[in-house]
């Protein structure tokens, strides 16, 4: 780019007519954009959904952009080092897609002021830093209708990575999701504390299976959990991508998420000059939180119930954190006509009545 650069500003040196002085050709060099993922890149997954967007990006731009990617990095003094080793090699914007990259993100945009991070699931921001994350919990919800009409025994598990904020969303909203069709339902919890390890989301499933389970919804990174429910028989909610070549008996319904638009629009900005620090939380209405490839268990009249809601949501109609809602020891969180703001949401602390867990840090 420098050299391209070097090349323009001598041409403008010779005698030229005024006005063709006045207006300089602009650069044909690609923007450059980076990625860092927390882990491989699976056959689906969360990381699987945010290479998706990369690829949306460079779709949709052509040879404007040049998109480059590092995966399997741990959250921490690695990530740190990834992001600058990106910064460093020219990238004009850095996606850090991962809640523990948030910090090392703005440690690293510091020392870059000129180049712009978007920190997807973080929560801080900085003039050269911006945060995006979706509403994960408006799936969620959807999705523990289905699993409320499906489940025989009444039980559901639920495997989840770490006690923040947007895990508690979804377990809440899974929950008053399945318990608004069947209100005996119950939803056991397993924390891992951690995002990927295959072998400890397939163990924390088939624990599950042992204590009634049938269907199970889990917060983590790899395919491991629907592969455990398709390999017992029983029934599992998708998240991040759609999971049916893993579990084609076994996935009832598909939470994803949805990058590419919002990543080509802000790599669009970046390129234009217009890109400016923001923090974006979009749901179904907005794109980025979709319900839908049902499974062949899923009777035609629950999906059409479950889209028709899904429309609902989207419109605003229907709010899952909308009181009355009790928490698990009883106390009463959101009184009836109530619904909970986005900073409450944005700072859960509990889990909803018929969760059988508590929230451990």
């Amino acid at each position: 780019m420098y050299k391209n650069l070097a090349a323009t500003l001598v041409a403008a040196c010779f005698f030229l007519p005024a006005v063709q002085a006045q207006t300089p050709k602009p650069s044909t060099e690609p923007i450059k954009a980076g990625f860092v993922y927390v882990s491989p890149i699976t056959e689906a997954g969360w990381t699987r959904q945010h290479d998706e967007g990369r690829k949306a990006v460079e779709r949709a731009l052509g040879d404007q952009v040049k998109t480059t990617f590092v995966a399997d990095v741990p959250e921490g003094a690695d990530a740190e080092r990834v992001i600058r080793d990106l910064a460093q090699q020219g990238n004009q914007i850095i996606f850090t897609p991962s809640f523990g990259y948030m910090e090392p993100t703005l440690k690293v945009a510091r020392e870059f002021p000129n180049v712009k991070f978007e920190s997807v699931t973080g929560f801080k921001t900085a003039p050269n830093v911006a945060a995006s994350n979706a509403r994960y919990y408006e799936g969620r919800y959807l999705a523990g209708i289905a699993a409320g009409r499906m489940t025989q025994s009444n039980v559901a598990g639920y495997v989840a990575g770490f006690p923040i904020p947007e895990v508690l969303q979804g377990i809440n909203a899974f929950t008053l999701g399945m318990r608004s069709v069947n209100p005996k339902a119950t939803v056991k919890v397993v924390w891992l504390n951690a995002w990927f390890d295959p072998p400890k989301e397939r163990e924390a499933a088939m624990a599950l299976f042992n204590q009634d389970v049938d269907v199970i919804a889990f917060h983590t990174g790899s395919t491991a959990v629907m592969a455990a429910a398709q390999e017992r028989g029983k029934m599992a909610v998708a998240y991040h991508s759609d999971m049916r070549k893993i579990g084609p008996d076994a996935q009832i319904i598909a939470v994803t998420h949805q990058w590419g638009d919002y990543y080509t629009s802000r790599v669009k900005a970046a390129m234009s000059g217009t890109w400016t620090s923001s923090s974006v939380w979009g749901g179904i209405k907005d794109g980025m939180i979709r319900v839908g490839e049902f499974g062949p268990k899923v009777p035609k009249k629950v999906q059409d119930e479950i889209l028709n809601q899904q429309k609902a949501v989207g419109s605003g109609k229907l709010l899952p954190f909308k009181g009355p809602i009790t928490d698990n020891e009883g106390k009463l969180v959101v009184p009836a006509g109530k619904s909970l703001s986005d900073a409450q949401i944005l700072n859960m602390n509990y889990l909803v009545q018929g969760v059988q867990g508590r929230v451990t840090r």
